[in-house]
């Protein structure tokens, strides 16, 4: 981060060839105190508590600068990655996180085995949040009583997530279904589409409501104009 040297009082050559070394630190044990305490400054791994709930936690990894938005950052495995499945699989951490500081949106980064990068930003949801407290304080209560902790099913949210794929559904029986009924029935929805707007134009403009030929046209108010088919019985020729 380009506040880190300000932020720490280590030189920015030092930080350079620090970063350029894969493994543990090696730099003296104040240079890396100060780093330490810098990133603990900017909420990266900063350990925080809920200032109202004495038992409730969390370890950021970073805050965005700006925003204030909570920063979170994940590894999977690339074989069934989805934008869908990460956000469901981490959403309770997230939620938790932007709740116990009182963050109102959250940047989860995922990095995949296959060399993938992905942002996706989700907002707090008040309703969640307050059932997640609900579930994290019965949980606690096992852990101080002994009792065995039960299941609390909640639906999280889920955030929208933006459309890149092309997905191949030739395999889904219920798309073929819908797809056939689809081509089938396109090119009388046209003509249909096309005979109600030659209905609408032959209506005569002060005319509340025309009838013929098994059709019934009634005009709104608002000057909308809806069909009904007639029975036989009923129509006028």
């Amino acid at each position: 981060m380009n506040s880190m040297p300000a932020a720490s009082s280590v030189s920015l050559p030092t930080i350079k060839r620090l970063e350029s070394k894969a493994g543990t630190l090696g730099a003296h044990t104040s240079t890396v105190s100060a780093l330490k305490n810098a990133l603990e400054a900017t909420d990266v791994q900063r350990h925080v508590r809920h200032p109202g709930l004495g038992w409730m936690a969390a370890t950021l990894d970073g805050r965005v600068e700006g925003t204030g938005a909570v920063f979170e950052a994940k590894f999977m495995l690339p074989w069934s990655f989805s934008e869908e499945a990460a956000a469901e699989k981490y959403m309770p951490q997230l939620q938790h996180n932007m709740w116990v500081v009182a963050a109102r949106q959250v940047v989860l980064s995922v990095i995949t085995g296959g060399g993938k990068w992905v942002e996706i930003t989700a907002n707090a949801d008040p309703l969640y949040q307050h059932l997640i407290v609900t579930a994290e304080r019965k949980f606690w209560r096992c852990v101080e009583t002994g009792e065995l902790p039960r299941l609390f099913g909640i639906e999280p949210p889920k955030p929208r997530i933006e459309a890149i794929r092309v997905v191949d559904m030739s395999a889904s029986n219920a798309w073929a279904e819908f797809a056939g009924v689809f081509g089938r029935t396109k090119a009388a929805h046209l003509e249909h589409e096309q005979a109600k707007a030659e209905l609408k134009g032959l209506m005569p403009e002060d005319a509340k409501e025309a009838i013929g030929h098994g059709i019934r046209a009634k005009r709104s108010k608002s000057g909308a104009v809806s069909f009904d088919l007639l029975s036989v019985e009923g129509s006028h020729a």
